[in-house]
């Protein structure tokens, strides 16, 4: 009886906790909602969308944090959102990259994308720091602006255990200079005089979301449009490796501090800590898209719901939001995405003359 009274005990437990979810989800669904639906308007007036759901969710759920404060009963649910949906979000994002597609670029093109990257990683970092920013907040700059905007510093934020804030500061600032780059960068073709390869290698190198390098490339012509993409795709993709570094360097930094402490009795740590499940789940799946184990029916389904489930995320981080914390970083957040967005504009100007 004890036995069986306990299993009940944990099992009427764990529904009420279930249970405390649910209000907290629901908001988040009804702001991930409007969200889409948003998106889905500007899809339809200008064929693509400039400003994306997920940043409109944050935006919104910033503007709902400000107009109202949640309760205790709506605040697990929204940091439920906030971290273990978004973490599945990351994980099934593995099903739609195929390395046999970048492999198929060349290794020149690919080489010096990566190589710019790199380069970008550390010069945003390193300037975000100067500005005074938290390490933090300068890595999920850094991460936002050299890799894919807000997808990256979504992916990167779970890893290295980055707040709220410090995700809608480096999100809204990112999102704005977004649009500005898909409106301003069509105006480089003639003053640079940028044939159609050389434009949709700089676009694919600079803007940061697929969407929107569709957007800046689609009136330079199909040739722009599909190196473009091509370009974005494996810069993309090089948001796995840097999030697998940035697990291990999270790993190792915390098991230092635990030695520090004086516990210098520590156990092996297995990879499987060392990396988060959702990142294993995600070189899986990847892994599996790339030798042809996952059909191509699935694929469609799959993508749609990682991007639901960000945006879900996004507006559970935006509910979260306290926006005074913005007005006392926001000029320096500011400064640090636009400087580094112009020394990437800098640099890829550079390597496009290159690929002539």
């Amino acid at each position: 009886m004890p036995e069986q009274e306990r299993d009940q005990g944990q099992k009427q437990g764990a529904l009420k906790r279930i249970f405390r979810l649910v209000p907290g989800i629901l908001l988040c669904g009804v702001v991930t909602v409007i969200s889409l639906g948003v998106q889905a308007v500007e899809e339809r007036v200008f064929d693509h969308p400039y400003i994306e759901a997920l940043v409109v969710a944050i935006l919104l759920g910033m503007a709902v944090r400000t107009a109202w404060q949640p309760s205790e009963r709506w605040r697990s649910g929204i940091a439920f959102s906030a971290k273990q949906l978004l973490e599945v979000a990351v994980m099934l994002l593995g099903a739609s990259i195929s390395f046999a597609a970048i492999v198929a670029s060349g290794y020149v093109l690919i080489g010096a994308i990566a190589v710019t990257v790199v380069i970008m990683l550390a010069v945003s970092y390193g300037l975000s720091r100067l500005l005074g920013l938290k390490t933090k907040l300068a890595i999920l700059i850094a991460c936002g602006n050299s890799i894919c905007g807000n997808s990256a510093i979504a992916a990167v934020a779970p890893v290295i255990g980055a707040d709220g804030d410090d995700i809608a500061s480096s999100i809204s600032f990112t999102a704005i200079l977004g649009v500005l780059m898909v409106l301003g960068l069509p105006l480089l073709i003639p003053l640079l005089k940028l044939t159609a390869t050389q434009y949709g290698i700089l676009a694919g190198l600079t803007v940061y979301a697929v969407p929107q390098v569709l957007a800046a490339t689609v009136p330079a012509g199909i040739v722009s449009t599909q190196i473009g993409t091509l370009v974005k795709l494996v810069r993309v993709l090089m948001l796995g490796p840097i999030v697998v570094g940035l697990s291990l360097f999270v790993a190792r930094r915390r098991k230092a501090g635990t030695a520090k402490a004086g516990n210098t009795k520590t156990a092996p740590i297995s990879p499987f800590k060392l990396v988060p499940w959702f990142i294993i789940g995600f070189l899986v799946l990847a892994a599996l898209r790339s030798f042809q184990l996952v059909p191509d029916i699935a694929i469609a389904p799959v993508t749609k719901t990682a991007v639901i489930l960000t945006v879900v995320s996004m507006a559970a981080l935006g509910l979260g939001v306290d926006v005074r914390v913005l007005s006392t970083v926001g000029g320096r957040v500011t400064a640090a995405v636009t400087l580094s967005l112009l020394l990437l504009l800098g640099l890829s100007i550079g390597l496009v003359h290159f690929f002539k």
